[in-house]
């Protein structure tokens, strides 16, 4: 770790191997889907901008200081998308203008990461009461994005703003108590849902409506996919080191599985550089979250790297069919203009701050 961090250089060599991966994912994409073919020029001009506000982004804490009003702007922005924004997909969460899209949600996970560590940083205990006022502010705080975010219906941003609250909160003096409880309430409110869904399925369809029981029911029963079965069988088929063109159709392969598509079409060996380059970038951000002496930037880089890892694991784990389809692109990799310029926000104002 401590040579990782004597150089911030050290950490573009790993993000320039994944861009070259993602422009030649991208280019492959086409031979699945015509409509993927202007991806590779468009990912391009994404990384440009991604690299540009890295390198480009003044060290200055405003952002947290006008955080509140930036928060807001986004709440402002996903209440718009609802009534204004192109669906896609079955989800209105998209802004489309001349084929460039703007998705509210994910610049949500930022406003939301800055707004929520400018209060957590200066929070200090007090009392039991003062304790639960706070945590009911962060509830509220919470739920307004959610909410908006539920309706459109993008369920993996709002499991991304439940870790950045989490990771957060486990940063400051926040009595360990409340963790078990949310674990507990979740675990209850899971156990509950499955009971109603095997047990009592027209009184969960009546609580819940028909549109939400069906979201979920593609959820539980994810095994019986084709988008799946594509997957799995363009995995298998991957040679061990050699690049050809893909040898199935797999939906969403230039988004959400993109890294089926990169295995079936550069082999295994180049899956183990591209897992090695994540690992590398992992270990920096996590290097900073214990040696970084400025409280505010080691709670927002915790809940950077917390979503970052949580990200690729469950991408991953999503294309080999270990958890449940949900709209969840591999980070850096994965087709996206708003995913990789929040990525890119994020770590500019983590890296500006590092005294390393």
């Amino acid at each position: 770790m401590k040579i990782i961090l004597k150089s911030k250089k050290l950490l573009y060599i790993p993000l320039l191997i994944i861009m070259i991966i993602s422009v030649l994912t991208m280019y492959n994409s086409k031979f699945i889907n015509s409509m993927y073919s202007n991806y590779i020029y468009k990912q391009i001009l994404w990384y440009l901008i991604f690299f540009s506000i890295i390198i480009l982004f003044p060290k200055s804490k405003r952002l947290f200081k006008y955080s509140l009003l930036i928060y807001i702007i986004n709440v402002a922005l996903l209440i718009l998308v609802l009534f204004l924004g192109t669906e896609v997909n079955g989800s209105r969460a998209w802004f489309s203008f001349k084929g460039i899209s703007f998705q509210p949600s994910e610049f949500m996970k930022l406003s939301y990461s800055l707004y929520l560590t400018k209060i957590c940083s200066d929070y200090k205990y007090i009392s039991f009461k003062s304790e639960i006022l706070f945590l009911l502010k962060i509830l509220f705080i919470f739920l307004i994005p959610s909410i908006l975010i539920f309706l459109e219906p993008d369920t993996g941003a709002i499991i991304f703003l439940l870790i950045i609250t989490i990771s957060i909160l486990a940063m400051i003096d926040i009595k360990k108590r409340w963790f078990v409880l949310i674990f507990m309430i979740i675990l209850i409110l899971l156990l509950s849902f499955l009971y109603l869904y095997y047990l009592k399925r027209d009184l969960l369809i009546k609580l819940i409506g028909t549109s939400f029981f069906y979201r979920m029911d593609r959820i539980i029963n994810f095994k019986n996919n084709m988008q799946l079965e594509n997957s799995l069988i363009s995995i298998g088929n991957a040679n061990i080191f050699r690049f050809k063109h893909p040898s199935i159709y797999i939906p969403e392969s230039a988004t959400d599985f993109a890294f089926s598509l990169f295995v079936n079409t550069f082999g295994l060996i180049s899956t183990c550089i591209l897992l090695i380059c994540y690992l590398l970038i992992d270990i920096f951000f996590i290097s900073m979250v214990h040696n970084k002496k400025d409280k505010t930037i080691r709670i927002f880089t915790n809940s950077f790297i917390s979503c970052f890892i949580f990200n690729q694991i469950y991408n991953i784990a999503m294309n080999i069919g270990l958890l449940p389809i949900m709209g969840i692109p591999l980070p850096l990799l994965s087709y996206g203009g708003s995913s990789l310029i929040v990525t890119g926000f994020y770590m500019a104002i983590i890296l500006k701050f590092n005294n390393t």
